[in-house]
């Protein structure tokens, strides 16, 4: 299964401890090149830094299509609009996102979405965390 990430859901949860859960969740993931670009500005802080350059199973690619980047910029930022045309190039099975107008854009062309609170529930069916609500307090607190 090939799973794309956009920017903030990786920088959440590493933001709170809880980045492996994308991993356990969906073993490798793939992020274009802006989305690595926004993880690791000095601007993450050095928390999601460390966490992204340490997590081996993200995995950087290219998208090749830059007429579907450049069309998709008219409506969201830059790493969102990698991320949404990676996750069509590669034919992921779901986009990691969490913003309004970038989960919009993806489901127009027709591509699978998840969030953080997605991420969380599943989690939760899956056994792997017991709790939700105090990892959203977390995220809430720590990360806004």
């Amino acid at each position: 299964m090939i799973v794309v990430s956009n920017t903030s859901p990786i920088s959440n949860l590493a933001n709170v401890g809880q980045l492996s859960l994308i991993s356990q969740l969906y073993g490798r993931i793939l992020i274009p090149d802006a989305v690595y670009e926004e993880l690791l500005d000095p601007r993450a802080g050095e928390t999601v830094i460390t966490a992204v350059r340490s997590a081996s199973w993200i995995d950087i690619q290219s998208v090749q299509n830059q007429g579907l980047v450049n069309d998709l910029r008219t409506r969201v930022n830059v790493g969102e609009a990698e991320a949404i045309a990676l996750a069509i190039e590669v034919k992921a099975a779901r986009l990691i996102i969490d913003e309004r107008l970038g989960r919009q854009a993806a489901r127009d062309f027709g591509v699978k979405i998840t969030g953080v609170l997605g991420i969380l529930l599943l989690a939760k069916r899956r056994k792997i965390i017991m709790e939700v609500k105090p990892i959203m307090d977390n995220l809430i607190e720590q990360a806004n």
